[in-house]
């Protein structure tokens, strides 16, 4: 099937590429047009419907009409002057707000794009006077705006919402500020735009100057660019349709997670084709560039093919997850992985064919052997000491493991330097006069379960006890459903909501005030923030459980397949687990013990299990099948590890660097989630390439020898039959990659 594929592409490279780049163009532009339909922005609609929270959520749509796309946010007003508020000033700003609820925003339609890709945002905020501060310093609204807080359309329609609420409340002679939901996300991107550009511009920019380095080709830089993006585009657009078919909602991170996935494997798995093409037309001057890569392409795309089967396998697992963003973020990106395969197998092979020997030029590589260079050396150095650098490799990879003692899962929301936006400085205001969460409460939710209607008398108990709770900064009066079957008292905690003291205060006190005195005939839920991140922490807890040993035996049972052994699968997982641990412990040191975070985001260890063992085991599958390789060659074993590495080393160098800056460029991300997975995973890629396929694995196979493809028996070889056999000797000189 394999060979099947890569042939086709061979005999007809040019309908391969004309067709993808057909179908590349259009899913793209799809995808990019329908991303933020297909997404889901609620955390908490991806809790089962068993957890407490969920239970709160549905009550809130019900009776309340929450929307689950509803973006709330909170509006400081106040009197430009600092004078405390009068009741004149109290009144004029119900009545302002109450015009601005019947105005509705619209945004203009732009003039260049199909109508059926034009989502209208345009609507009318619901704002209701909040309250107003002790000292009458300022006074709160609530606003409702509905819509992906991620959709850039949606960002320009609070900007458009707050400079128009800005204008109307300044001709009165009040200032305003603006915090919460979408007011922080706008406030937070608007602050790293400029810098995101520049890193991914940079990132771009270091990803051709090591192609250019490497392969002294200006094709050969560029062309895996332009072909991953293609790609790329393509398995965007299929796992957005794909989403919008089945109805099934992405999380708002999936897009820009799959995107840099993407390029990395991508890039990788043309490098990978790209310095065996140049190896095989330097052996074989006489070929054509399209056998070559016809040649090259069938017998690279066994690995390349088993390399992103394991990245599948482990993003599938997570379709047993509880979690729901967990359960669409695997699948997702293990379909966009199955496309970027297809690609891998047919447009690059394709390109290669067409290229031929011009993919190289102006380089005169070719035409000459090349000179030994640190591939080589570092190929003997694991022949001749692989006891001593196994070692050193545990030790070193030891050593940051034990950064996971004291570990701590932090549920948070907070951003890197997210403390400096507009709507930060509003919450603090917010925060010296109320309690902090007054812009982003719990509320408990009861609703009738006995046929009957509830009052305020008849819950006057339940807020009592939650107003007594330690913690609990202060307790809304109670709100009715129009039908009276279902009520709402919203409870402001003193701690930050987005903190850990609000998720224990809620879990906690709160719930089991709510469960010891909700009137009987009642049934009682605590949702919001807090409440949310608590539930999504035992769901996590539990997911973890599941999740690891089903991803770690997949990815044995494809390395199975793959290698034909049962020592080879055990000696590479037990290596990409210590890699694993080696870096979730770095990432402790750095964010949770270095930088004084509450802890490692709660996301960090499952996305980094299988970032860096899935895609670490793709440098292990190529230098472990070049081993295997290598040893079914006339000689002895360590010989022949010395050649995979000193062919290998470049591939894996170069793939290891650009997979590690695409991952890394996340981490000038002021997101916190974001930044440190990105960290993680980048320290975690050089450790997978630098450390464990270029070290550690190989060195472990000069010790095993032919005994790491156990139970297979060696072929009978006589080392005496080899010039200068013996097990110490330097490999031959021969030409390499």
């Amino acid at each position: 099937m394999i060979r099947a594929l890569t042939a086709f592409a061979t005999r007809s490279p040019w309908k391969v590429i004309a067709l993808w780049a057909v179908l590349g163009i259009a899913l793209t532009i799809l995808g990019q047009a329908l991303v933020f339909r297909a997404t889901q922005t609620s955390t908490g609609e991806f809790l089962p419907a068993s957890y407490d929270s969920a239970a709160a959520l549905k009550v809130a749509e019900e009776h309340f009409g929450v929307k689950p796309d509803a973006n709330p946010l909170t509006v400081l007003v106040a009197r430009a002057d600092g004078a405390p508020l009068t009741a004149a000033d109290e009144r004029r700003i119900d009545s302002e707000a109450a015009k601005l609820t019947r105005q509705r925003i619209a945004m203009p339609k732009p003039e260049d794009t199909p109508p059926f890709l034009v989502q209208d945002r345009s609507q009318a905020p619901r704002i209701s006077p909040a309250m107003t501060a002790p000292d009458r310093s300022f006074r709160l609204l609530s606003v409702e705006l509905t819509g992906n807080p991620m959709d850039p359309g949606m960002q320009d329609l609070y900007r458009a919402f707050r400079d128009h609420t800005r204008a109307a409340f300044a001709e009165a002679d009040l200032r305003t500020g603006f915090t919460a939901g979408l007011a922080e996300t706008v406030d937070t991107a608007d602050a790293e735009e400029t810098r995101s550009k520049i890193v991914g511009a940079a990132m771009l920019a270091v990803i051709v100057l090591l192609h250019v380095l490497v392969f002294r080709s200006v094709l050969a830089a560029l062309l895996p660019l332009i072909a991953v993006s293609i790609i790329g585009g393509a398995a965007a657009g299929v796992v957005v349709g794909t989403a919008l078919l089945t109805g099934i909602e992405l999380d708002a991170s999936t897009p820009q997670l799959i995107s840099v996935v993407l390029v990395g494997i991508g890039i990788d798995y043309f490098l990978f084709l790209l310095f065996r093409f140049r190896e095989h037309l330097r052996k074989h001057p006489e070929q054509s560039g399209r056998a070559a890569a016809a040649e090259v392409a069938g017998r690279v795309g066994t690995a390349i093919t088993c390399a992103a089967l394991t990245i599948v396998a482990a993003f599938a697992t997570l379709a047993v997850a509880t979690f729901g963003q967990f359960r669409v973020l695997g699948p997702a990106i293990a379909v966009s992985v199955l496309v970027m395969l297809l690609g891998s197998l047919t447009l690059m092979p394709a390109i290669l064919a067409v290229t031929g020997r011009r993919m190289f030029w102006p380089s005169r590589a070719l035409k000459r052997e090349p000179r030994e260079g640190v591939a080589a050396r570092m190929g003997g150095l694991v022949a001749r000491r692989p006891l001593t650098l196994v070692l050193a490799s545990v030790a070193l990879l030891g050593a940051l493991a034990a950064g996971m003692i004291g570990m701590r899962m932090d549920y948070g929301q907070s951003s890197a330097g997210g403390e400096h936006t507009a709507s930060a400085a509003t919450a603090a205001e917010i925060a010296r006069a109320l309690p902090a969460g007054v812009s982003d409460p719990a509320g408990v939710f009861v609703t009738a379960t006995d046929g009957g209607t509830l009052t305020a008398e008849r819950l006057g108990g339940l807020s009592r006890a939650l107003a007594s709770v330690a913690g609990v900064g202060q307790v809304a009066p109670t709100v009715l459903s129009e039908d009276r079957r279902a009520a709402r008292i919203d409870v402001f905690p003193t701690a930050d909501p987005h903190g850990q003291e609000a998720r224990d205060l809620v879990s906690g006190p709160v719930r089991d005030a709510v469960a010891a005195h909700r009137p009987k005939g009642t049934e009682a839920h605590v949702g919001g923030t807090a409440a949310i991140f608590s539930d999504i922490a035992s769901a996590v807890d539990k997911d973890l459980k599941v999740v690891f040993p089903v991803a770690a035996a997949l990815i044995a049972l494809i390395l199975f397949l793959l290698l034909r052994s049962l020592l080879a699968p055990v000696v590479l997982m037990l290596s990409v687990g210590l890699g694993f641990a080696a870096t979730l412990g770095a990432s402790t040191l750095v964010f949770q013990h270095a930088a004084g975070r509450p802890g490692v985001d709660f996301s960090l260890p499952l996305v980094l299990f299988l970032f860096v063992v899935a895609l670490g085991t793709d440098y292990n599958i190529l230098i472990t099948d070049r081993i295997k390789e290598e040893m079914d060659r006339p000689g002895p074993a360590r010989a022949a590890v010395a050649r995979a590495v000193r062919h290998t080393a470049p591939a894996i160098a170069t793939a290891g660097l650009v997979l590690a800056l695409s991952f890394g460029s996340l981490a000038a991300s002021q997101g916190s989630a974001t930044q440190q997975i990105g960290f993680a995973t980048g320290l975690g890629i050089l450790l997978s390439a630098f450390v464990l396929s270029l070290v550690l694995v190989p060195a472990l196979a000069s010790l095993l020898g032919w005994s790491l493809w156990w139970p297979i028996r060696q072929r009978p070889t006589s080392e005496a039959s080899v010039p200068g056999g013996g097990g110490h000797r330097a490999p031959e000189r021969i030409m390499t990659g």
